[in-house]
């Protein structure tokens, strides 16, 4: 029986749990998941423990890294016989197998983060350059999504990507260097919702307005007040799919008078677990595939499949 390991905060409370049996059934694995838990702000000796474990387990195929991506980068990336491009230019890794040779690392975020937007807003939302971009976070998502939209030829007016610490941004900056950035750029240290709040009332029409700080399930709370106001025909989108969400409470308080598009992280938790299984266990995530693994998903969690997270004022 192969193991999967889950390194996050809270992995007995994740879908995944229920989830993933049902999708080893699907794909004919025999695989079981193992969680580990790790706070927020983990000590590096403790997260060499959790990668060192996983190299020496006869039984681990690999992990999925939630919370800890740039933490297993800062302090682990030295124990990886291979890391993908994505991975050194986030400087996050967010998944790994176990081979003959050693660890393997990569950065799915960025595909995964493409992969949720554009369901959100289409294959080509940024032409014309008319909608901003607010990132409330820039830890390991953040910056994934960052560069995954600045990637593009079409690029929004302006993207501001925001966070509390000023290292997260230093390191955001140093990675969107290397990308040809057509768009405004504005990386804001924040000290508290209020300021955060400001960025998002003060960008532009039909924004893409994102949580990515973890606050809602990994944290409780929420970046910004509920009396924020987003733009008209804003695109509210919490990565969390799970936990508090009071980030998206707000937006859903202004849904139908701001005509917004309020949507959680469910398709992304999905394109980001789907996307390791099939790294890990070499199995082609086709578009079928994907949809049927979406479907047993919405079926063991009661998760309505047809709207997927998203709600339209």
């Amino acid at each position: 029986m192969k193991r999967l390991y889950f390194i996050g905060v809270s992995t007995a409370d994740s879908g995944i749990m229920t989830i993933f049996p049902a999708w080893a059934e699907a794909l004919g694995l025999t695989a079981e998941m193992h969680g580990v838990d790790l706070p927020v702000q983990a000590r590096p000796e403790d997260v060499r423990a959790v990668i060192d474990e996983l190299a020496a387990d006869p039984s681990a195929a690999g992990a999925l890294v939630t919370t800890h991506k740039a933490a297993v980068w800062d302090y682990s990336a030295g124990r990886f016989s291979e890391l993908d491009p994505w991975a050194q230019l986030c400087r996050e890794i967010s998944c790994i197998a176990v081979r003959e040779q050693g660890l393997i690392g990569w950065a799915k975020d960025p595909i995964t983060a493409r992969q949720a937007y554009t369901h959100l807003l289409g294959d080509d939302p940024w032409r014309g350059g008319e909608r901003d971009v607010v990132c409330l976070g820039a830890g390991g998502a953040g910056l994934a999504l960052a560069t995954a939209i600045l990637i593009n030829e079409d690029q929004p007016r302006r993207l501001v990507l925001v966070d509390r610490n000023p290292q997260r941004l230093a390191v955001s900056r140093a990675a969107l260097n290397e990308l040809q950035i057509r768009a405004e750029l504005e990386l804001v240290v924040v000290s508290d919702p209020e300021q955060a709040g400001a960025l998002v009332s003060a960008s532009a029409e039909g924004s893409l307005i994102v949580n990515a700080t973890g606050m809602g399930k990994d944290l409780p709370g929420s970046p910004i007040r509920p009396d924020v106001k987003f733009p008209r025909g804003a695109v509210a989108w919490d990565l969390n799919y799970r936990g508090g969400l009071a980030f998206l409470d707000t937006a859903k308080a202004q849904e139908s008078e701001r005509g917004l598009v309020v949507a959680d992280g469910w398709r992304y938790f999905l394109h980001g677990w789907t996307e390791v299984i099939a790294e890990v266990f070499g199995i082609e995530m086709s578009p079928g595939v994907f949809a049927s693994l979406a479907a047993i998903a919405g079926q063991v969690s009661g998760r309505e499949v047809s709207r997927e997270g998203v709600s339209r004022g």
